[in-house]
């Protein structure tokens, strides 16, 4: 198995690869769980199928929060609807640390307390474009 960065995962379609990183997004849908994963060099959904991923390990899974840290492993395949765009269908995932309840939320925060938590904010899709300019 081969440890990658998400901006890497097109070359290795087909094959089984290990990312290291960071859920920015989680959601949820019956038997399919739906991570957008970052590693620092990009974003990847990776969709974990609870009968191929098995009922112990799934629910461990549903358990992350935003900023938690992971190790997942998968096979990058061809996003169905996006166009140039690739997914991971998860094998596995070894959770590294459960992140603490995400301060920064969608609505309107002052500058005071964006400033306090500016760990976090850098972290925010707008801030990590800012910066990357």
């Amino acid at each position: 198995m081969k440890d990658t960065f998400v901006k890497d995962i097109a070359q290795y379609e087909g094959q089984e690869v290990r990312l290291k990183g960071w859920v920015r997004n989680i959601r949820s849908s019956g038997k399919l769980l739906f991570i957008i994963f970052r590693d620092g060099t990009g974003d990847v959904q990776a969709v974990a199928f609870r009968p191929e991923l098995g009922e112990e390990l799934f629910e461990e899974a549903r358990r992350l929060t935003l900023e938690s840290s992971l190790i997942i492993t998968g096979i990058p395949k061809k996003h169905p609807k996006q166009e140039g765009k690739y997914e991971l269908s998860v094998t596995g995932v070894e959770i590294i640390q459960i992140a603490d309840e995400y301060p920064i939320g969608k609505k309107e925060h002052g500058p005071d307390f964006l400033l306090s938590n500016r760990h976090l904010w850098l972290r925010s899709s707008k801030q990590w474009a800012i910066m990357r300019v």
